[in-house]
């Protein structure tokens, strides 16, 4: 069986999506669909889809985290050479040169709340539930969680959701600024798919500098990132993309966008 499906998605097949698919286990995921992750992550990188849904064959569960279960028992080294596969999942998510797009409905916990902020953006049903619980069980979040969630809602509030180990609700998650879309769970895919097809239409090459710009450019000195902001922007000059965009623009009509 496989733990993780990806297809194209959207009006015009540019939506990658990528589902967690071992829903009886509420997508807790293990050794197995950890490989099938970084395989399928791999796949996508190297397609022609625009945008990247990740998303869930449980609506009650996006991703519980790491399974404690086949954990038991491990032996340390067996743990740590396990947590250099889960490494190397978050970051094939990470790394994903299309924006992705984190789905989430019902329980994103522990590593399955890092897979969410490896993602670019976040729509959220409502009735979401995040959480870094890993203190509770003596260890702290090893995927990002650590890196990334003072990113989304600042430093204060990411010490205490880390240290107090509290779940969180969607609410409350929207409030601190975690989420891009809010949604009802009954409008989840199709508020996702909106902004995908929204980010998909635009040019390729453009739309992935911005996202590297944003990541290499954070939190940079500024006189530094003023002039890397024009390595990224340059990168987008000599292209047909451009050309394709002013000569639409001139002739009053929707841009053709190839992503060359």
């Amino acid at each position: 069986m496989s733990f993780v499906q990806w297809n194209k998605v959207g009006s015009e097949g540019m939506i990658a999506e990528i589902m967690l698919n071992r829903p009886d286990a509420r997508n807790a995921f293990n050794t197995q669909m950890a490989k099938e992750l970084i395989e399928i992550s791999g796949l996508v990188a190297h397609s022609d889809a625009r945008a990247v849904l990740v998303t869930s064959s449980n609506p009650k569960a996006f991703c519980a985290g790491a399974d404690l279960k086949e954990r038991n028992g491990m032996t340390e080294q067996e743990w740590r050479d396990q947590h250099h596969l889960f490494e190397q999942m978050f970051y094939a998510i990470a790394d994903l040169p299309q924006p992705s797009i984190a789905v989430v409905d019902g329980y994103a916990l522990a590593g399955g709340f890092e897979i969410v902020l490896n993602c670019d953006m976040i729509v959220a049903a409502n009735t979401a539930t995040f959480g870094l619980p890993e203190v509770t069980r003596g260890i702290m979040p090893g995927g990002g969680g650590s890196r990334l969630l003072a990113k989304r809602i600042g430093v204060h509030r990411a010490k205490e959701w880390l240290c107090s180990g509290r779940f969180v609700t969607a609410e409350e998650a929207d409030r601190a600024g975690l989420v891009n879309r809010l949604t009802d769970s009954t409008l989840l895919r199709e508020v996702a798919l909106e902004l995908a097809e929204r980010i998909a239409k635009n040019a390729p090459i453009a739309v992935q500098n911005c996202i590297a710009a944003v990541e290499a450019l954070y939190g940079m000195n500024d006189l530094e990132a003023r002039k890397e902001e024009l390595v990224y922007y340059n990168r987008c000059l000599d292209t047909e993309d451009r050309h394709e965009g002013v000569r639409a623009f001139v002739e009053r009509r929707p841009p053709k966008f190839r992503g060359r």
